[in-house]
Formats: C-alpha cells, structure tokens, sequence
C-alpha cells in the first residue's frame, strides 16, 4: 500500500517485529526503503531497523522522522561510526547531534596517533566537555528523564486519577503525560508516545496498570484519542478490550518500558563518555 493509515501502520508493527529475524537481509533492506518516507512509519518496526547494519537501514537514518534525536544518539553510542557518518546526511539535522558526530568522526581519524592532534589539548578538552553538556540537555529534553520517572509504581499516590484527568482535560499534550510519566514510573517521552501514538492499545496497559475502573480509563483514553471512541459501538469495544487485560499482563508491561527506558538512556550516556 502506498498510503498506510496509522492503524495500518500499527498492525504493522505489532505483525513484522515478530518476524524480523528470520525474513532475508534484501527483504529487511526493501523494508528500510519502503519506510524511510512514510508518514505514519510503525516506530517499532522503524528503530529494528535503523540499528541493522548501514547497507540494510541507511535509507532510514538519512531520512526517516520516525527517529527522534534521542533515538540519533542511541543508534550512534551502539552502532558506531558508520551510522554516525550515515545520520550526518540528514537534513536539518539537530546542531547538538551533528557536534557530536563531527566530534566522533575527528577522534576516529586521529586515533590512535596522539601527535596528530593539532589543538591545545585544554581547547579539545572545552570544547568536548560542551558538547557533553549539550547532549546531556538534549537527552532531559528529549527523553523526559526525571527523578519521578524512575520511581516505582508503588510509591505513587494511593489515587493518582484526580491528578492524571485535571491534566488531561486541559488540553496540554506535555501537562498530561508528565502526570502519566509520574504515576507509572517513566519517563515523560515514554508517558507522551503513550497518548500520542497510532491506536490507545499501549495506553490500554498503562492505565490497566494504575488498577483504574473502567469508566475512569475511559475518560482518560478519549482525552488521549477522542477520534477513536466517538459511537456506541467503539465505546463498547474499549469497555471489553479494558476489562478483559489481566493487572499482571498491564504491570509486566509497564515494567518492561521502564527497563527499555533506563537502558535507552543508558545508551544515550554511553555517547557522552565516548566523547573524550
């Protein structure tokens, strides 16, 4: 199809990531290529791919949107140099994340020999330390790393509702999953992709997990995606999708985000002491 919906886009994720291991190298390279341009790109499916060598996701590093500079990071601290050198080749790229890729590609063409280098070992020295510091606001910003986002679940409020709907009835994107990130433990970015994405499906765990009733999730999701729950029978449908997830099911997700969320900004960090 050469205009997926977003729901298209989601089932996709959920059906290809499943299968990603065992389908040939030229078929996971026709994806990337499918994918660097789509508008409503399954980001799952998108970051498999961007982090499988650069012959296979270089189409989604020069181009895709679907990877936020967090993500940039991440794919550089892991992967290296030549998806550094890949990523440097897209437009508008963020000034933080070029800094440090030209950083990375000046270290990798001087080491080992030391007497190469031509400025001041204090001058380097600065001006790495800044584009540390750049990357590390980079990351607060873009992840939403808080304090509150690495507590655990139970030491939020005994009745986080009150507080999630006034944030989402305000109508501010970042008030409401700043509220969501600090009832569930994670973080702000994670929190955001949870009321900002293609379907409620992930949205259905988190609020699962704060043990909600039925009728408070509801509120909570059609504030979230008012376009997806507008007749009797799309109501209906979240009722039973909502009641029929298990707490453990709705925890244990929840939970596996807050271990991808630390290692993801573990990852990131990586970036920081690689700079030196």
């Amino acid at each position: 199809m050469p205009r997926p919906t977003r729901d298209e886009a989601a089932q996709l994720d959920d059906l290809a990531l499943g299968l990603l291991d065992v389908i040939p190298a030229e078929t996971r390279r026709f994806a990337a290529a499918a994918l660097c341009e789509c508008d409503a790109a399954p980001r799952g499916l998108v970051r498999r791919l961007a982090e499988e060598s650069v012959e296979i996701g270089a189409p989604l590093l020069v181009r895709s949107r679907a990877l936020s500079d967090v993500d940039l990071i991440a794919l550089i601290a892991r992967q290296g140099v030549p998806h550094a050198r890949a990523i440097a080749r897209r437009d508008e790229l963020n000034p933080v994340v070029a800094a440090l890729i030209r950083a990375l590609l000046a270290r990798a063409e001087t080491d080992p020999p030391p007497a190469a280098a031509a400025t001041p070992p204090e001058e380097a020295g600065n001006a790495l330390e800044a584009v540390r510091g750049q990357l590390r606001i980079l990351m607060q910003d873009g992840a939403g790393e808080e304090e509150e986002g690495s507590a655990p679940l139970s030491s939020t409020p005994a009745d986080p509702y009150p507080a999630i709907r006034e944030a989402a009835l305000s109508g501010e994107t970042r008030r409401f999953a700043e509220a969501l990130a600090a009832a569930l433990g994670l973080t702000v970015a994670r929190a955001r992709s949870l009321i900002d994405g293609v379907t409620y499906s992930d949205l259905l765990f988190a609020l699962r997990a704060l043990e909600l009733s039925p009728e408070q999730a509801f509120v909570l999701a059609a504030a979230a995606y008012p376009a997806q729950v507008t007749n009797p029978a799309a109501i209906r449908l979240f009722h039973v999708r909502y009641e029929a997830l298990p707490a453990a099911a709705a925890l244990e997700k929840v939970q596996a985000w807050r271990q991808q969320d630390r290692s993801d900004r573990a990852t990131a960090a990586q970036s920081l002491t690689r700079v030196k």
